[in-house]
């Protein structure tokens, strides 16, 4: 007998994830947050409430953001994707927490070099991010570019993962210097009048 097609909503501190998932393959994660496009929940989904069971989808991304967990033990199964887009979302789940990937050697991952503007595209069209960690790929240069949940998201999760600040891996000088995240979410100014003061 198949599993149920289940959902939960799972509480975060960057906001509430809605997982839609069967057994211990995931299908959707959706931000509950006005202004952010969301999926929708598919015809005949049954919510499940907490606790949830152990290993289940909703359980690990709790464990996840709980700092527990570092890898997802899941199945990923999108009702919509292409063949380019999967390959590149297998690719990605390659790469663990705390290291970063750039656009252009994804594509060369997936067997596409030259293709960094189409893995922006499979970026944008990803239904379960997070546990499809599209918050790890960053530009050429280190850049923090795109991100459908927001930017400060990104650094967020970059950060819980102990990748931010970026470190440089170009042996052709430095790069620009790059924010905190203390500094990225502090009110205006704040970061000048600091600045000011040790010099």
């Amino acid at each position: 007998m198949a599993d149920p097609l289940e959902y939960a909503d799972v509480a975060t501190p960057i906001g509430t994830f809605r997982v839609v998932y069967q057994g211990g393959t995931v299908r959707v994660v959706d931000l509950l947050e006005n202004g952010v496009e969301q999926s929708g929940l598919p015809p005949g989904a049954v919510r499940r409430r907490t606790p949830f069971p152990a290993g289940s989808p909703p359980r690990q991304l709790q464990e996840y953001f709980r700092r527990t967990r570092e890898r997802f033990d899941l199945d990923v199964d999108p009702e919509t994707a292409s063949e380019f887009d999967r390959r590149v979302w297998a690719e990605l789940r390659k790469v663990p927490a705390g290291q970063t990937i750039t656009y252009g050697e994804l594509a060369k991952r997936a067997g596409r070099s030259g293709s960094a503007r189409a893995v922006g595209g499979a970026m944008h069209r990803n239904p379960i991010p997070v546990i499809v960690p599209c918050h790890r790929v960053v530009g050429e240069a280190g850049a923090i570019t795109g991100y459908g949940l927001g930017l400060w998201r990104k650094r967020w999760l970059l950060d819980r993962e102990g990748s931010w600040p970026l470190r440089s891996r170009s042996a052709e000088g430095p790069r620009p210097r790059q924010k905190t995240l203390e500094q990225v979410l502090a009110p205006p100014g704040h970061g000048r009048r600091a600045a000011s003061s040790t010099t």
